[in-house]
């Protein structure tokens, strides 16, 4: 039996400067290119093993956040939770989040009688209240705010919620029966409660500005007297889902930040990781990987991945692993060919080449963008006098 490992919240500590030069577009500033640094964990308990990837990306600052822990102390020592914060406006919110979510959640009166779904809703509105009690948010100053989206694993249920877009996803029988709901104001019912506030919709964003029509933080949102905390323009409530457990078909449960959602379906990360669980049961190196080809689908955001898997969840295959070798081998040879044929052929244009051609067996849900490495060193090794001004992410 897998013994439980004393686990710490952990917060991404990616650097936070930017880089002396500074792109800047529309939605936002941008580094001239991504910090690919990343930070990780993995542990195992409770029948269950994880791994954690975050990433700064090229954002000029590292604003996600992340709790993992496997055994919650005394009556809670068979149960665990996972957690991604997505910070906007500032990392601030994000880390008080990952220290202080599951406290509030765990010493409300209704999780201690075993109301958990209610437990949950009421430790994020503490954790609200409690934040805008902070002297930095108080007075005005910091304005930032992040969603969340935890998951807590007992042992026959999942009791998910979330707060915003980040997202949870789970994995059974190899496909994904289970999702949380992206808070976006375009939605009837969030358009509806921003209104009411006194809001507006305008280019999907709460006045114009604010992506996201629930979080915590972002107390410039949540002023409009006579209104409750859950009335406001941004609502703090989370949505809480309880999924009973399926011990023989429950293979993982994702969560992240929509760095990863934008350039990956539920469905492309499910059929993407399910494809990598059997090449290795190394979940740092599969999260990397995650992580990874969605910069090359072309993710501008930060990114952080929770990967939990379960007793059923795919096992590495020799089949598979010969598989890829395979492919890998195609791919290097078809690279060198076009090459070859080509010297002064651009890195782009190789890749557009790679992408008309239709080459079997690539990773389901991440395609070309999953094996972008391989080319890159091929190409690097062929081309090196234009490698360097030519290879970028995107």
């Amino acid at each position: 039996m897998e013994k439980p490992l004393n686990q710490k919240r952990k917060v991404s500590k990616c650097p936070k400067k930017p880089s002396s030069k500074v792109c800047k577009r529309k939605m936002g500033t941008f580094l001239d290119k991504p910090k690919t640094d990343k930070h990780n964990e993995h542990g195992c308990g409770n029948g269950l093993r994880y791994g954690v990837a975050s990433m700064q990306g090229w954002r000029v600052e590292m604003e996600d956040a992340h709790h993992v822990r496997t055994g919650l102390g005394e009556q809670l020592n068979d149960w665990s939770f996972f957690a991604v914060f997505d910070g906007h406006a500032g990392a601030t919110v994000s880390s008080h989040c990952a220290d202080e979510l599951l406290d509030c959640i765990i010493s409300s009166e209704e999780f201690k009688e075993s109301d958990f779904p209610q437990g949950i809703r009421t430790g994020f509105l503490k954790l609200d209240n409690r934040l805008r009690a902070k002297p930095e948010f108080a007075c005005g100053k910091d304005k930032a705010g992040s969603t969340a989206v935890c998951a807590l694993v007992s042992p026959k249920q999942f009791y998910i919620a979330n707060c915003g877009d980040s997202r949870a996803v789970l994995c059974r029988s190899g496909k994904p029966t289970f999702s949380t709901r992206d808070h976006k104001p375009i939605l009837p019912s969030e358009k509806e409660r921003i209104q009411n506030a006194g809001g507006t919709v305008m280019i999907q964003r709460v006045n114009g500005s604010l992506a996201v029509s629930r979080a915590l933080g972002d107390y410039e949102y949540k002023s409009v007297e006579g209104r409750g905390p859950c009335e406001q323009l941004v609502s703090p409530e989370p949505e809480v889902f309880v999924q009973d457990r399926d011990e023989e078909n429950d293979e993982f449960l994702v969560l992240a930040c929509d760095g990863i959602w934008d350039v990956m379906s539920n469905e492309d990360v499910c059929d993407y990781i399910r494809s990598l669980l059997l090449l290795t049961d190394d979940l740092e190196a599969i999260t990397n990987q995650v992580i990874d080809t969605c910069l090359y689908k072309g993710s501008r955001d930060n990114m952080s991945i929770v990967l939990v898997t379960f007793p059923a969840a795919p096992k590495p295959s020799q089949e598979a692993i010969d598989r890829d070798q395979a492919l890998n081998k195609n791919i290097e040879s078809l690279v060198r060919e076009v090459v070859s044929n080509k010297l002064d052929m651009g890195f782009r244009q190789v890749l557009g080449y790679l992408g008309d051609v239709k080459i079997a067996d690539l990773p389901p849900g991440g395609g070309l963008s999953a094996k972008r490495p391989i080319i890159e060193s091929i190409y690097k090794e062929l081309c090196p006098h234009r490698a360097e001004s030519e290879l970028d992410p995107n």
